[in-house]
This record gives C-alpha cells, structure tokens and sequence, in this order.
C-alpha cells in the first residue's frame, strides 16, 4: 500500500461514536470500511454487537458476517481477512478506514504480529480443551495450564476458556503465552496507518451504554436472540464473550428476569469499555479526539486534518 494512503484506524471503546466517524471518514476519503471487531463477524448476532444495518451503510463495509455463531475465530484469522481486504480496497482506487474495538484485531491487522500455527483454525489441542472445559468445566483447563505454565496461567482468568485454549496453542508451538504478551510491546507496525481514538468521559461514556443497551432491546435483542437459539445456536451466543445474548439466554431460561438481564449487559459493557480504554491508552500512535459532546461535524474536521497531516509527513 502507497505510503501516500494510510490506512486510517478508527478505535476506542464502545459507544464513542466509532462507526459513525468511520463512516464519515469513508465517504470524504472515497473510502470502504473494514470492522475490527470479533464479534460482528458473526451472522446473526447484529442487533447486540452493534453491527451497522444494511440500510444505514453509505460505503462497502468488510467484516461482518463472516462465520456462524460458535464458529472459531481468531485475531489470525483476522489478520490475513484484513489485510486482504486493504489490498482489495487499495487496488480499487479506494482508501481502507478500520473501525473496531477490538484492540488485538486492530494491532493484528496492522502490526507485524506473527501467529503460531495453532491460532488457527481445526486444530486438535483447541478441540481437546475445549472438550475438557465442557465436560469438567472452566476451572480445570486452566488447573493443567496453570501445571504445565503457571506463569502464563497468572495472567489468564480461570474461567477465560479462550485465552486457556490459546495459551495451550502457543505452548503446543514452543511459545509461552507470557513471552507472547510480553513481546506484542514492541511488534513493529508493518502496514502504513494513521491511528484515530475517541475519548469519552467515563460518566457519561456510562450513559451512553446504558442508552445504546436500551435501544437493543427496544430494537429486537430478545428476539434476536430467540431466532439464534431457534437455529441452534446456543454454544455461540451463551460463549462468555457475547455480551448480550447470553444474558438474554439466561433470561429466557428462566435463570432471571428480562430486566436483570438488561442490568447485566449493562454493567458488563461498562467493564468491557474500560478494558477498552485501558489497551487503546498504550497506543502512543493514537492521535485522540474528544467525542463528549458527539459532534460529529467537528470530529470529521479534525479527523481529516490528523489524516491529511500524516499523508504531507509521509510524502515529506
């Protein structure tokens, strides 16, 4: 890619506006945008991860709706999907905008992250722990992870089915997943980007989750939700990182109530977009925007003079 035309990142936690900017983005950059974001690439899971409709998306977008709930995917898998598609983009005369927040998918994108070969997907150690997390549970992964490499095993949630699993991968590989996390520090950028962040007060960040968790269910969630289950879907939306369906699930169930559901998802986004903040904060290649008071005129503005800025460095 030109180093002339940047890819243009567009990150930060949930409810900053994201989407919305990248949008903006694409269509003064004469651009297509690309989702960083691992759990929009599922089909059917659209109105809880936030996926953009259809009707609403004023340039291509890449990324959505690339595998069925439950399906494995990987920040590998996304790497070599992105990549291809910034090629794609380039090749048409058109310029990539990645918009996520899913930091890893991100740096993966752009960083030259090399992956283990189990980090893809059908391999024979990921379906071993997996069988082992379904038949003894959670915590017993990560007892043999934590005997083969406690120090990894620190760094891991005992009931992180994923990260266990892709600890076990990279040990399977000769990697140590705490080397791994150690060395993601100081991969070098391989593809040519401009990062662009949005900050939002936490307050009111807070606020706008709790609004944005209400429009979902005022927009179809439980229904979706009984649509996915309907397919068979249950292992992928009741997986612990499907924020919003496996609380419905739940409700559905009969475990609680539809209302305790929704308090649920809400005080798990707010953990999620604080994890958020805290990856996207390391980044010193982000060039942050103030999204408080969600004027996106404003932020186009000062978005585009970031880009055109890198662009004359760049060509200097």
């Amino acid at each position: 890619m030109a180093e002339a035309h940047p890819v243009v990142c567009v990150v930060g936690p949930t409810a900053s506006g994201k989407t919305e900017l990248a949008q903006r983005l694409a269509l003064a950059l004469d651009g297509e945008v690309v989702s960083a974001d691992s759990m929009q690439v599922y089909r059917g899971m659209d109105i809880g991860t936030g996926k953009l409709p259809p009707s609403e998306r004023l340039v291509p977008h890449h990324g959505f709706d690339l595998v069925d709930p439950g399906e494995p995917y990987s920040a590998a898998l996304f790497q070599a999907y992105a990549r291809t598609c910034f090629s794609d983009i380039a090749a048409r005369g058109k310029r990539a905008v990645l918009c996520g927040g899913t930091g890893f998918y991100v740096r993966a994108a752009i960083d030259g992250y090399e992956f283990p070969a189990g980090e893809q997907q059908g391999n024979p150690v990921r379906e071993r722990c997996q069988a082992i997390a379904t038949e003894q549970g959670a915590s017993a992964l990560w007892e043999l992870l934590r005997q083969r490499d406690a120090e990894s095993a620190a760094l891991i949630p005992p009931n992180d089915v994923k990260r266990v699993t892709r600890a076990f991968e990279l040990l399977e590989e000769g990697v140590s997943y705490a080397r791994q996390k150690e060395r993601l520090q100081s991969i070098p950028q391989v593809v040519s980007a401009v990062m662009l962040g949005l900050a939002v007060e936490p307050a009111l960040l807070r606020r706008r989750i709790d609004e944005r968790v209400d429009g979902m269910f005022d927009a179809g969630l439980v229904e979706e939700v009984r649509g996915l289950l309907a397919a068979g879907f249950r292992s992928g939306i009741t997986a612990p990182q499907a924020i919003g369906y496996k609380e419905v699930v739940a409700a559905l169930d009969g475990a609680c109530t539809l209302d305790e559901a929704r308090a649920q998802i809400k005080t798990a986004t707010h953990r999620y977009a604080k994890r958020q903040r805290t990856w996207f904060r390391k980044d010193a290649r982000i060039a942050w925007l103030s999204a408080d008071d969600a004027d996106f005129d404003r932020l186009e503005r000062e978005a585009l003079a970031v880009v055109q800025g890198a662009v004359r460095y760049n060509q200097g």
